[in-house]
């Protein structure tokens, strides 16, 4: 509802500015700090000053006193140095929120389908804290933009021949001395963790390269080149450790309700000649050349501008990012994902086969790219965001460079990298784990995670503390109900705190993981959240049938009105979500719904009020809260208990 008013008000104030003032300035409407400056702020006059050279204040009091009656608006006023404030008709506007009126269409609802890449773990080891906060960044901001009517589709890109899954064969051939087969049985070992096991080898494998330089080059580029063309017991070794893996991150992710709709696999890119047909494109247009001196001799290069260039860290990290074709033939990270690219535009005229990879409990199929099997319409979108770390913004930057140099502008201006900064560790979480600090360490704000060391928090052991220490709760306050009730409260609790943790900061903010922070039920946190609205929930519970209220006189108090307005602005949040990219907006906003939820349980007794009109019309507010707040928590991937 408020996201009508709104448009309701702009539509009149830019009509009006337009016959009035032959004006189109920008209308930016604003949310007063205080009840008594109204509903809405708009700010046009300020910009508007510049043009008819007036002072900004005149022009607002004219607009107020001019400007024809809207719908809803019970008066407007000049305010400050050039607002104009604008003031709902409080009856009005409860009675569309209970004849249950629509509001209007967000505004950053984008046309056609939308792919959102999302995740991406390298399937060479076990999911670590880093990857928790991409996939509910991704994940929630596919709940909003489904929740607002977009048609969204899922991938979760899986590099099945890049230089970790490499690294990892060489670590089982040459220091396991382990064969395909020998893996596979691992697998089936119950007491074997494969991802846990790779993680532990991987940073054994890293150390062994480390130490040889040459010697890495040589075992890498072989495996390599093996994995890329499906050659012998490497290739076979190098496809079991993937698969096993990539079901090992499904189970991990599915733990905090991340779903996906495509596995498309690097593989594919190459076998199905996806890459060769990007390859052939991009040397026909000029945009790559082929090196004949200096330290990339012999490589496939993309000619990038110097703004571009600019935007790696060194020079020399610039000319490496360039490479597309390495010396040996095999292709860069950024060369398979141009070639991804377009296709996930519908661009290469041609496309995957699929087969089922798993089935969820909901019975929806998970697909995975594959060169045999089924069709189906999976690709062609018309704006694509990829979930990928602000450390790889480069890298993004030259698969775009690619879409412009094939002439294909207008797919790479809705080619969207979904930054966001990593997550670390903190000093005290470091101790936490037993990771020895240098002095000047340990006064940094945080220690970078690396996968290459071993170092960082893994997933499954975070959710598993999460869950303990929430099962601990739940059962100290729920000790007479059976155990599986206590542990689906205690999975949705944990999972709760986990995403609201990962959730509530901006995308551009580091992240210092600290275990005590994460473990926290109080304060602006997922479970306080929960908590206000198994509180609304339970209050209607108790009260039992309520029917609508006849009177809103109530509202005459500034601090229901305020509850009312705010809970009425889920989908103007969801709207902003969108605009700016930025899932942290809604994380706000549902803490601060809860936390004016429980404000108001405190000073208003409901189920005690004597007032039946009054009674009557708490209760529905009770009621609408949770509701509002209820869908924000499920846009963020939070489930609301039964109990607390």
């Amino acid at each position: 509802m408020f996201l009508s008013y709104q448009s309701r008000v702009r539509d009149a104030v830019r009509a009006f500015l337009k016959t009035e003032y032959s004006a189109e300035p920008r209308i930016v409407v604003e949310q007063p700090p205080r009840p008594e400056f109204g509903d809405l702020a708009l700010t046009f006059a300020f910009e508007l000053a510049k043009t008819l050279r007036r002072p900004p204040r005149k022009i607002a009091e004219e607009v107020a006193a001019k400007l024809p009656p809207v719908p809803g608006v019970a008066k407007l006023e000049a305010a400050g140095a050039g607002y104009l404030n604008v003031f709902f008709h409080r009856s009005a506007y409860a009675a569309d929120l209970l004849s249950g009126s629509s509001d209007s269409t967000p505004d950053a609802v984008p046309a056609g389908k939308i792919i959102v890449e999302h995740t991406n773990i390298n399937p060479n080891k076990a999911a670590h804290i880093g990857h928790l906060r991409n996939a509910a960044l991704g994940d929630t901001f596919v709940r909003i933009l489904r929740g607002v009517g977009s048609r969204v589709e899922v991938q979760n890109y899986i590099d099945n021949t890049g230089v970790q899954v490499g690294d990892v064969v060489v670590g089982f051939e040459h220091l396991e001395h382990k064969n395909a087969a020998d893996v596979e049985a691992l697998i089936t070992d119950h007491n074997v963790r494969l991802d846990y096991y790779c993680w532990d080898l991987y940073a054994r494998v890293s150390k062994y390269f480390d130490e040889d330089k040459a010697r890495a080059a040589d075992l890498r580029g072989a495996a390599l080149q093996k994995i890329e063309h499906g050659e012998g017991d490497t290739a076979r070794l190098g496809e079991v450790v993937a698969r096993a893996i990539v079901r090992a991150h499904l189970k991990t992710m599915a733990r905090i309700g991340v779903e996906y709709d495509l596995l498309p696999r690097e593989s594919e890119i190459l076998h199905l000649k996806f890459w060769e047909q990007a390859f052939q494109q991009l040397k026909e247009r000029g945009a790559i050349y082929f090196e004949t001196e200096g330290k990339n001799k012999g490589c496939w290069v993309m000619r990038a501008d110097s703004s571009g260039a600019e935007a790696a860290e060194s020079a020399d990290d610039a000319d490496a990012n360039k490479v597309i074709v390495r010396s040996n033939g095999t292709v860069t990270y950024v060369g398979k994902d141009i070639a991804y690219q377009l296709w996930k535009f519908g661009l290469l005229g041609r496309s995957f086969r699929y087969t089922p990879f798993q089935t969820y409990p909901d019975g929806r199929v998970l697909w995975m790219s594959a060169t045999e099997g089924e069709s189906h319409d999976f690709g062609g979108a018309a704006r694509v965001y990829n979930v990928i770390d602000s450390r790889q913004s480069y890298l993004q930057n030259i698969v775009v460079m690619g879409l412009r140099a094939l002439g294909y502008n207008e797919q790479a201006a809705n080619s969207v990298h979904f930054s966001y900064e990593v997550v670390a560790l903190s000093p005290r979480c470091c101790k936490d784990l037993g990771i020895e600090l240098s002095e000047d360490d340990a006064k940094r704000p945080y220690i970078e995670v690396s996968g290459r060391k071993g170092l960082g928090v893994k997933a499954d052991d975070l959710i598993d503390t999460l869950n303990e220490r929430a099962l601990a709760e739940v059962v100290s306050r729920h000790a007479d109900r059976d155990p599986e009730f206590q542990r689906k409260i205690a999975r949705q609790i944990a999972t709760s705190a986990l995403r609201f943790f990962l959730l509530k900061f901006t995308r551009n903010t580091v992240i210092a993981f600290d275990f005590a922070e994460a473990l926290s039920f109080d304060g602006e946190t997922g479970p306080y959240c929960q908590y206000a609205a198994v509180r609304a929930a339970n209050i209607l519970r108790k009260a039992g049938e309520s029917a609508a209220p006849s009177s809103t006189e109530a509202l005459a108090d500034n601090e229901l009105w305020q509850l009312l307005v705010l809970a009425s602005q889920t989908l103007a949040t969801a709207n902003q979500a969108l605009q700016s990219s930025e899932p942290a907006v809604l994380a706000k906003y549902a803490f601060e719904l809860a936390q004016k939820f429980n404000t108001f349980y405190h000073h208003h007794h409901i189920l005690s009020e004597e007032d039946p009109a009054k009674r009557a019309f708490l209760l529905w507010l009770a009621g609408y809260v949770r509701q509002q707040l209820a869908q924000a928590l499920d846009w963020l991937g939070i489930e609301v208990p039964e109990a607390m």
